[in-house]
């Protein structure tokens, strides 16, 4: 990347009220055209929200969405869409065991509901906040119930929340479903296992966030031939009967060998956001699991390797291509001294990644500034800025009033080969995805608080107050 120092939030504000005029037209737009009977809407195709997946995982950024549209620019309409549509479709994703994704779907939604309410932009209704609130302690408890223990390391991690594709399966993109246990467990919730055993639901995140940082975050320490410090395995596969570590994998990326740019994004993201959280928590209550240095000191080495794989492998404008090892990448010659080609012969950006990889930048450039480090805490947040003011423009910001997505060149699985090629073109572009749109805004509306001046946003504001065990 080509990191501009010289960008202020400020400079980017007339890109976030074109950003967010355009947002409202498309969340109507999908509100007025789409078919739900056909499912969630996961991705486009020639401009049309379409479905496809493995689960439901999107239902959540779709009506998230609306409400973060809400936060963004008081359209009451917008509340009113995404608060009918949670209390009115949401519930089986609070009970859904088959999934890693209670992060995804029910932090967006009951999450950034309660979080409006504590802070006083919606009015306050007792039954509601409790109607939240328990919503989140069970999908917390949900979430951490998809357990699989492994064999202890010298330092203690010992088991992780396991994806969909079973017990074996740690994915990285569920270090952001960790904000459903450490919600849970900061509204007090007592997650019960057999016998009435009490299990502590932070202990739980804690030791699935030390699995990521342990086994799906590289640090060039020689683990493998392909150890560089940053780089991440989609997927870490472990022998269940005896808890070994076995090998990286990768349903969505190239291959475990190579870096999927936005299972990295899940990872440069969700590290920040939890050493964030873990400022709020009195230093007792972290006691029990290492004690703060040591919990931090693992959070943030995965944050600031990842952080720092994605400066060193994205081109000059902060748009990553779908994987740092894509086979083709060699034919478009010295591609990361230039910015990124959305319409190349060979191989997909994926903006999505951007989106959910700028908060990461931005996140963990604000914690090293507060915490006394501000010549590495610029450069993120810098890195953070620059990918931002290319993706809310053109060609990436989708200004075609027909077109339902938001942000475009979003890839959901090449692999599969899933993703729609146009006609006359090569590789897949042009298109949108569910996870891609939410997550800019998300980005956006964290941009514009802090322009405005207004409070911090994080997915635990005025959610996660301060307790000990």
């Amino acid at each position: 990347m080509l990191i501009n120092d010289s960008l202020q939030p400020t400079d980017l504000s007339s890109k976030l009220d074109r950003f967010w005029a355009l947002s409202g037209q498309k969340i109507q737009l999908i509100d007025d055209e789409y078919d739900v009977s056909k499912g969630s809407p996961v991705f486009t195709v020639q401009g049309k929200y379409t479905t496809r997946g493995w689960t439901e995982w999107t239902q959540g950024f779709q009506f998230g969405s609306a409400i973060l549209q809400f936060d963004a620019t008081n359209e009451t309409n917008f509340l009113d869409a995404g608060r009918q549509k949670t209390l009115s479709v949401m519930a089986p994703h609070i009970s859904h065991i088959g999934v890693h994704d209670h992060g995804f779907n029910n932090v967006s939604t009951y999450g950034n509901l309660l979080r409006l309410m504590r802070e006083g932009r919606i009015e306050f209704n007792e039954w509601e906040k409790n109607l939240y609130e328990l919503a989140l302690k069970i999908s917390g408890a949900v979430q951490a119930s998809r357990w699989t223990p492994i064999k202890s390391g010298p330092d203690g991690a010992a088991g992780f929340i396991s994806s969909f594709n079973g017990p074996h399966s740690l994915f990285v993109d569920t270090i952001r479903s960790c904000r459903a246990l450490v919600l849970s467990h900061s509204l007090g919730h007592v997650f019960q296992g057999e016998g009435d055993v009490k299990i502590n639901l932070l202990d739980r995140a804690l030791q699935h966030i030390k699995a990521t940082a342990d086994y799906s975050v590289f640090y060039g320490e020689g683990r493998d031939s392909y150890d560089i410090w940053g780089r991440t395995a989609h997927e870490s596969v472990f022998n269940v009967r005896d808890g070994n570590f076995r090998c990286p994998n990768s349903q969505q990326g190239y291959s475990g060998f190579t870096t999927w740019t936005r299972g990295l994004a899940w990872a440069m993201c969700g590290f920040p956001e939890q050493l964030e959280w873990l400022a709020t928590r009195n230093d007792a209550e972290l006691d029990a699991f290492g004690g703060r240095t040591f919990i931090e000191a693992y959070m943030l080495k995965a944050a600031t390797a990842t952080c720092d794989f994605y400066i060193d492998h994205t081109p000059t404008d902060g748009i990553p291509y779908w994987d740092t090892g894509a086979p083709n990448l060699h034919r478009l010659g010295d591609y990361l001294n230039r910015p990124a080609d959305p319409y190349n012969d060979f191989e997909p950006v994926d903006s999505s990644a951007a989106a959910i990889g700028a908060q990461g930048l931005l996140r963990l450039g604000k914690y090293l500034i507060a915490k006394g480090n501000s010549e590495s805490g610029k450069r993120y947040y810098q890195a953070g800025l620059t990918v931002l003011n290319t993706l809310f423009d053109e060609p990436y910001l989708s200004t075609d009033p027909a077109h339902q997505g938001l942000l475009l060149h979003s890839i959901y699985h090449q692999p599969n080969g899933w993703d729609y090629v146009p006609a006359g073109s090569k590789i897949a572009n042009g298109e949108s995805s569910m996870w891609g749109d939410y997550h800019a805004r998300e980005v956006a509306l964290y941009l514009q608080r802090i322009i405005r001046n207004e409070p911090y946003y994080t997915f635990f504001n005025r959610v996660a107050e301060p307790r000990i065990a």
